[in-house]
């Protein structure tokens, strides 16, 4: 039997952790987040968030990969033969985020290019939709291929795949090594810049003035566990494929809490350029920073060119630091995603990772392309929506009950971490597990169906964003659908070459 592949160095693990969790969310998604549920009051659901599930959750993770030796589904299946579904469900949830995160990419790529000389015009939001994206009016429309949308895709698979080729150590800790100090410099130069526009302390006093009587919400704690769950590739497969590839005595818990607090840095880090900015953009406009506050994709490609277009002296430059930094955040958590499957194709049917990356990762790349016509926006928004809501946190509601409650591995789990660890786990890391995070991914859980019930009252067709019935059932019910019936019909695969009778690893 060949030996694993292993990390180079710790630091090599940790950097490419943190360049997982460090995605477009911590960018466009966090500043929005915190700012609407409470400014710096949120930081105390948030913080309270990340010591009860974040970081536990990543330590039973970093636990179940290092202890078992595997991939998602193959840590799984050794740790219960009756459970290595969940793991192939959460690979083709990430198989499914991967086909359409390297699109996003992509536009990061283009507008990179458009920030040299403002390209995308006055009305940036005109250009997005229409010059850019060539979007139809009506969503199902597939159309033609959008070459400005189309060459950098290819761009994007070449270097995702072509790192993931060369293994774990020659290419995705070697990868993370130059993307992840060079994406810091870069959103430490937007950060500096920010803060020294005119306007730009009227946007950090509306991101950080605390508004405590929010908190008193639950909703805002929602919000909190939310954006932790979301931010730290938790139940995406990805933190169990890269802690099977640690040494047999690494150590777990320092490793989860210097990953979870380096995401939330690198979170606050944005949060302070993104209100920099928008406090900049609102005292140009002459109005007040809450007009101005957007999230997701009108943030990075509709806002910040508008900012950029504003920008005093080297708008170019600006612009294409922040859109690079969009880049380089977007590869390695494609990177990390695109392992998962990679992984585990490779070791379900005992292939070469050469002819998995070529295989798994070049079917994701084929698929992606439906992204890149007239149409791509509205298959791209529908499939995000319900994969994200109905396969990742669904997956990691089941992932949790089942280890806590139904296999009950989570005394297992303990004393292998405390076995290699220095900061050894009580019943406090039970409590997180056993409880808390099952209690409050319930309550999203339902809080999510219960909107969609709602939106029957809110929208025409009472579906998300006001899609007819035909498109959201195969743009959005049918894609949260496939990764589940995906992940049955792979369990039901044997495993060639006897990977899943292998004995997990122990502490000895």
């Amino acid at each position: 039997m060949s030996m694993r592949e292993q990390w180079g160095t710790r630091a090599g693990f940790i950097m490419a952790a943190v360049g997982s969790a460090v995605g477009l969310g911590n960018i466009w998604r966090f500043p929005a987040t915190a700012y609407e549920n409470g400014g710096g009051a949120f930081f105390i659901p948030y913080l309270f968030a990340l010591l009860t599930a974040g970081i536990p959750l990543l330590i039973m993770e970093f636990t179940i990969g290092q202890k078992y030796r595997g991939s998602a589904p193959l840590s799984f299946s050794r740790m219960n033969k009756k459970v290595e579904w969940i793991g192939w469900w959460a690979v083709f949830i990430s198989f499914v985020i991967s086909t359409y995160y390297s699109v996003i990419i992509a536009w990061a790529i283009s507008y990179s290019i458009f920030s040299l000389n403002q390209s995308w015009g006055a009305d940036t939001e005109a250009f997005l939709f229409g010059e850019y994206l060539q979007l139809p009016d009506a969503p199902g429309q597939i159309g033609t291929m959008v070459p400005s949308v189309l060459i950098p895709l290819v761009i994007v698979w070449a270097v995702a795949l072509g790192v993931l080729f060369k293994g774990v150590k020659k290419g995705i800790e070697m990868a993370n090594r130059i993307f992840i100090p060079t994406l810091i410099v870069i959103f430490l130069i937007i950060v500096v810049r920010a803060v020294t526009l005119p306007g730009a302390a009227q946007g950090l006093q509306a991101f950080f003035e605390p508004n405590f009587d929010a908190i008193t919400s639950g909703e805002v704690w929602v919000a909190a566990y939310g954006q932790i769950f979301f931010s730290l590739s938790i139940a995406f497969a990805i933190m169990i494929t890269y802690s099977s590839y640690l040494p047999k005595k690494a150590d777990i818990t320092n490793n989860a809490f210097i990953t979870g607090f380096g995401n939330s840095s690198f979170e606050l880090l944005a949060g302070i350029g993104v209100f920099a900015a928008l406090g900049f953009m609102a005292a140009q406009s002459g109005v007040g920073v809450e007009e101005v506050v957007a999230g997701g994709v009108g943030l990075a490609f509709v806002v910040f060119p508008q900012i950029i277009s504003e920008f005093p002296a080297l708008s170019g430059l600006f612009g294409f630091l922040f859109f690079a930094s969009l880049v380089l955040a977007g590869l390695s958590s494609l990177i990390s995603i695109s392992e998962t499957y990679v992984k585990a194709v490779a070791e379900k049917f005992n292939i070469s990772r050469q002819k998995s990356v070529t295989t798994a990762g070049g079917l994701a790349a084929l698929v992606s392309l439906i992204y890149a016509t007239d149409g791509g926006l509205y298959f791209l928004d529908a499939a995000d929506y319900f994969i994200n809501q109905f396969g990742v946190a669904l997956v990691g509601l089941i992932e949790v009950v089942t280890i806590a409650w139904l296999i009950r591995k989570l005394g297992v789990l303990q004393n292998h971490a405390n076995g290699i660890s220095d900061i050894r786990l009580g019943m406090w890391w039970k409590v997180c597990l056993g409880v808390i995070t099952p209690l409050v991914l319930g309550y999203m859980m339902f809080d999510l169906f219960k909107q969609n019930l709602l939106r029957e009252f809110d929208t025409p067709t009472g579906n998300y964003e006001g899609y007819s019935d035909a498109f959201i059932n195969y743009g959005g019910w049918a894609v949260a659908a496939f990764a589940l019936a995906a992940g049955i019909i792979f369990t039901l695969i044997r495993w060639k070459g006897g990977k899943a009778e292998t004995k997990e690893a122990d502490n000895s």
